[in-house]
């Protein structure tokens, strides 16, 4: 962990510049890389209002503040920002082959002693590793949304990932205040997709069989299992459009119809209500 000073998280998305924030907190000097200008602006932007609203809350003071945005840059330039990084952290969207290209160039560009993780929480870092040249020290570390404030980190080591490497990112993980679990083999969906799933599943079914309305299957969770959501509503929260995706992409993994991704939400998406960030989703807001 000495060695671990700078990092470098690439994406400015929503989950990108949240986990990048979450570092510069936690005292690393780190740059937040994207390829469009105004992605990394916004970003800039939305994190400084983060930070305002934090200040006012007493969440942090105004040095604390100015001091975590003091150590946070954001650059288009790959190449530099990989040259200079011990611990990078990819955080572009879902595909295969845009995560391989990245993986690829950050494998040639980052110093030999860096780490590469992936936050995908649908792609085993098994699948980029090789395009590295070092997959020894490639692996899965998976945050959750918001980056900011869920605790869980998902640590995923593959068949080469190496000891040290997982130690590492656990290690570093519970220096950016989270608290990290360690999956020891890649399985689709890791642990908190599967068991979310397996909640979402049974509530869609009882929904379509007309046996309790999505109201009364979300207030049963929240007040018999003291889930802080139901299942609908969280859906809603995570957004339509993901909770498909990863249904997608884990039954194109497995091939289980059991893993069929259900036709209520890609209906629901095909009409483009996605949840809260759509205003209409299961619900209205």
């Amino acid at each position: 962990m000495s060695g671990i000073e700078r990092i470098l998280v690439v994406g400015s998305g929503t989950m990108g510049s949240q986990i990048g924030l979450v570092a510069a907190l936690a005292g690393y000097d780190t740059t937040v890389q994207d390829i469009s200008e105004p992605m990394l602006a916004k970003a800039k932007a939305e994190l400084s209002a983060r930070m305002d609203t934090s200040v006012a809350k007493g969440r942090l003071t105004v040095a604390e503040a100015e001091a975590a945005l003091g150590r946070l840059f954001f650059s288009t330039d790959l190449e530099s920002a990989a040259a200079r990084a011990d611990f990078v952290i990819e955080a572009a969207t879902e595909r295969l082959d845009v995560k391989e290209q990245i993986f690829a160039r950050i494998g040639q560009l980052a110093p030999e002693h860096a780490i590469l993780a992936t936050n995908s929480s649908t792609l085993g870092s098994s699948k980029v590793a090789a395009a590295t040249g070092r997959a020894d020290r490639v692996c899965n570390m998976h945050f959750f949304n918001p980056a900011l404030v869920m605790k869980c980190v998902e640590v995923v080591r593959h068949e080469a990932t190496s000891q040290a490497t997982v130690e590492t990112t656990l290690e570093l993980a519970r220096r950016f205040g989270k608290e990290p679990v360690l999956i020891n083999r890649e399985i689709p969906g890791f642990i908190a997709n599967r068991l979310m799933g397996a909640v979402q599943k049974e509530a869609l079914a009882l929904a379509a069989a007309g046996i309790a309305s999505k109201e009364d299957i979300d207030t049963t969770a929240r007040t018999a299992l003291g889930h802080p959501m139901g299942p609908f509503e969280l859906m809603d929260m995570v957004g339509l459009d993901v909770i498909d995706f990863i249904a997608q992409a884990t039954y194109a993994e497995t091939g289980d119809e059991a893993d069929r991704p259900d036709p209520q939400v890609a209906a629901l998406v095909a009409e483009g209500k996605l949840g809260r960030k759509s205003g209409q989703g299961w619900y209205s807001y």
